[in-house]
This record gives C-alpha cells, sequence and structure tokens, in this order.
C-alpha cells in the first residue's frame, strides 16, 4: 500500500465513524457500537472503501491503550476504600459467576474439552469477555432517576470499577496460559513480578508526579509525561513480563489517578481518543468483523452469549447484594446495574482476536451484548426505581441539592 493511502483511510474512518456514532446516540444506544458499525460498512464485508492495513492496526493498539490509561486515571481509589469488602464481593461474583456460566456455554455449544487444551481455553475465554462491566449508561440513568449518590448507585460504580480491575487479571492469566510453550507456574510468578514491579515503580513514580504537580500544576508536561508513563508501562509489560500491554497502561493510570491533575491529564487524553484514536479502535473492529464463517449454529451461539451474559451478572451479583443484607429489590437493582457492557469487553475481544483465542466473527456476539444490555438495562432500572424518591436532587427540607459535577467522568465519552 502506498504511504499517502492511509490518509484516505483514516478520512473514511473519521467521518464514517463520528457520523454513525451520532446515529446511535440518537438512538439511545452507545456511540461505540454507531463506529463499530461504520467499521463495517465502510469494510471489506460490505462496501470496501477501507481494507485491514499495518498501520489502520498499529492506530488501533495506540487508541485501545489510551482508552485503558483513561479508564486507569478516571478510577476512584479513596471511593473503592470507602467501599471496600461490599464493591469486593459484589465484583468478584460478577467475575466469577460470567466466566463459569461463559465457559460452560462455549462446552454446551462446541463440547466440553479438557483442561489445558486451546479449545479449554476458547472456552474460558468466552467467559472472560462476559466478566467485562460498562456502567456508562447505568451511571447516567441513576443520574436523570436522581440515584446516583445513593447507597446503590455508589455500590454499582464502586463495583464496576473493581470487576474491570480483576477482569484484566483474569485475561493476563488466560492469555498467558493460551501460549502453547507457556507453564502455569512461569504464568503465576511472571504476573506476580509484574504486580511488585508496579507496585514499587509505581509508588516511586507517583511521589515524582505529585513534585511535579505541584511544581507544574495544570501545565502541559504533566499530560505528556503521564503519556510517556503509559507507553512505557504498557511496552514494560509486554516485553518483560509477556502480559497484555493494556494491562501496563491501566496500571499507569492507576498510578495517576489520585494527583491534583488526575482529570487534567485525563481531559487531554480524551481529546486526542476522541479525535483520532478512540474512533480508529473501534472503527477497526467492524473492518475485522466478518461473516464468511457465519453459521446457523453460531447465530444460536450469539443469542445465548447475550441472555447467558445479562443472566449472569444479575445472578452473581444481585446474589453478593443479598449477602450484605440488600432487600430483593436493591438486590436486582445492583444486579441489572452492573450487567451493561461496553469498550471494556470490545477489549478484551480484540485481545483474543490478537493471540487466535477467537475468531472474527465472534465479535458479533459481543456487539449484540452490547446493543441488547445497553437498551434493556435503562428500561429495567426505571422500573425497579418506580415511585421512590429522589435523594440525589431533594433535600430534606425540599430544595433541590447539588450534583457533583465530577461524576461526568464516568459519562460515556
Amino acid at each position: 500500500m502506498e504511504s499517502y493511502e492511509c490518509f484516505k483511510d483514516l478520512a473514511i474512518i473519521l467521518v464514517a465513524a463520528k457520523l454513525f456514532g451520532l446515529f446511535a446516540k440518537k438512538l439511545k444506544a452507545p456511540q461505540v457500537v454507531g463506529q463499530i458499525a461504520a467499521g463495517l460498512l465502510i469494510g471489506p464485508s460490505m462496501l470496501n472503501f477501507v481494507g485491514q492495513s499495518d498501520f489502520i492496526s498499529t492506530m488501533a493498539e495506540i487508541g485501545v491503550v489510551l482508552l485503558m490509561f483513561s479508564t486507569g486515571l478516571e478510577t476512584n481509589l479513596r471511593e473503592l476504600v470507602k467501599t471496600g469488602p461490599v464493591a469486593l464481593t459484589i465484583a468478584c461474583a460478577g467475575v466469577f459467576v460470567p466466566l463459569v456460566m461463559g465457559w460452560a456455554l462455549y462446552g454446551c455449544f462446541f463440547g466440553f474439552a479438557p483442561i489445558g487444551s486451546e479449545e479449554f481455553f476458547r472456552g474460558v475465554f468466552i467467559g472472560t469477555i462476559m466478566t467485562a462491566t460498562s456502567v456508562s449508561i447505568t451511571v447516567q440513568t441513576l443520574r436523570e432517576l436522581g440515584h446516583l449518590k445513593g447507597r446503590v448507585g455508589t455500590i454499582i460504580v464502586s463495583s464496576a470499577i473493581i470487576d474491570d480491575v480483576i477482569g484484566i487479571i483474569v485475561l493476563t492469566f488466560v492469555i498467558g496460559f493460551k501460549s502453547a510453550d507457556s507453564k502455569p507456574l512461569d504464568v503465576i510468578i511472571k504476573t506476580l513480578l509484574f504486580i511488585a514491579f508496579s507496585v514499587v515503580v509505581g509508588f516511586l513514580l507517583y511521589r515524582l508526579f505529585k513534585l511535579l504537580d505541584k511544581r507544574f500544576y495544570h501545565h502541559r508536561m504533566i499530560p505528556i509525561f503521564g503519556l510517556a508513563l503509559c507507553f512505557t508501562m504498557a511496552y514494560c509489560a509486554e516485553k518483560f513480563f509477556g502480559i497484555a500491554d493494556i494491562t501496563g497502561a491501566y496500571i499507569a493510570g492507576i498510578i495517576l489517578c489520585n494527583l491534583r491533575d488526575a482529570e487534567y491529564i485525563a481531559g487531554k487524553m480524551d481529546i486526542s481518543s476522541y479525535m483520532i484514536f478512540g474512533p480508529v479502535f473501534f472503527a477497526s473492529i467492524g473492518l475485522k468483523t466478518n461473516f464468511d464463517g457465519f453459521s446457523v449454529q453460531l447465530l444460536w451461539f450469539s443469542l445465548a452469549f447475550v441472555a447467558v451474559a445479562l443472566i449472569s451478572k444479575i445472578i452473581g451479583c444481585g446474589l453478593a447484594a443479598k449477602i450484605w443484607r440488600f432487600n430483593n429489590r436493591d438486590a436486582m437493582k445492583v444486579g441489572v446495574g452492573m450487567m451493561t457492557r461496553g469498550e471494556v469487553a470490545l477489549i478484551v475481544s480484540q485481545q483474543g482476536l490478537s493471540v487466535g483465542m477467537v475468531t472474527p466473527e465472534y465479535f458479533t456476539s459481543v456487539i449484540l451484548l452490547i446493543l441488547c444490555s445497553s437498551v434493556l438495562s435503562p428500561i429495567i432500572m426505571k422500573l425497579l426505581y418506580r415511585g421512590e424518591d429522589k435523594p440525589d436532587h431533594v433535600s430534606p427540607d425540599g430544595t433541590h441539592s447539588d450534583i457533583d459535577e465530577t461524576d461526568e467522568v464516568y459519562a460515556e465519552y
């Protein structure tokens, strides 16, 4: 491909992704769904305006690294500590139950393979995709209903953050075990070494960035150094520990999330992500999706995949909430609030594709899951909250209270 062809591809991708993203937003669906649809339309499967290339793949990889870095930056560690054991229990159940049910679903359709075989890890990976949670739509719904700052709303947001952390750890292990020459002990040792490396280096770098932040508050140097840290951690994770680069990028965000300038850094990252790298990443999923291997069996699998993914979150998170003495209705709210899927599920799927754990046609199942969960979750949440007071909006004396504008950090980018 001639070098200048990449500019044509980028122009087509950006225009199509933006237009379809806005159209999806009008339909009350996540913009990422529209961007994926744009990639599908302009890609080899349909109009063939843009083909897959090393350049687009590299741009998409940068996009997913930036997305995970931003996710780490937006993590509220203080909120996690405050909600503590409750959120951790719900998050663990929200990972374990979908993981097991996803593996069982794959086994029912394609056969249960021996433990340790490639097919076994493929089934585990299907479950790993189901573990991801995206609460941007749930948070927006709770805000509109006036219950974002209530007990249930706070637990949902905190649990979703921990859920994603655990999900990334599970992804790291599954991809590590998948390699034919890998040994379980080696994978565990490398993961533990990376965690130790992240803790030590993270503490030192946090202290350094804190000094820089104090000296150069709101200076453009801070986001630039932060971005350099993101790429460095992504490189170190892959090069020295054999761990997915997105894990390193996520850790880099966690290191900086408590800085005074964390939101400033995230804002600068969002500009690049929103303008170019994010749309290219999500459109690239559409470009890679093809229907050559799609069959009736895969269609039934996709429908079952959506049903199991939704139900497993409700069962896992809802039962965990019951353990902490939530009433039935509030436990249901927690389960429904945690069942939405979004960009993290796509990121996990993309990583699986890159190492050969899934084939492109499985993206259809994931996209269908995102659509269904995005539509059903707000509807069910509104029904569950019907007739209840709105504590976020109305104070005891009847006057309207302020809503923290920093909640916007959870809104869909």
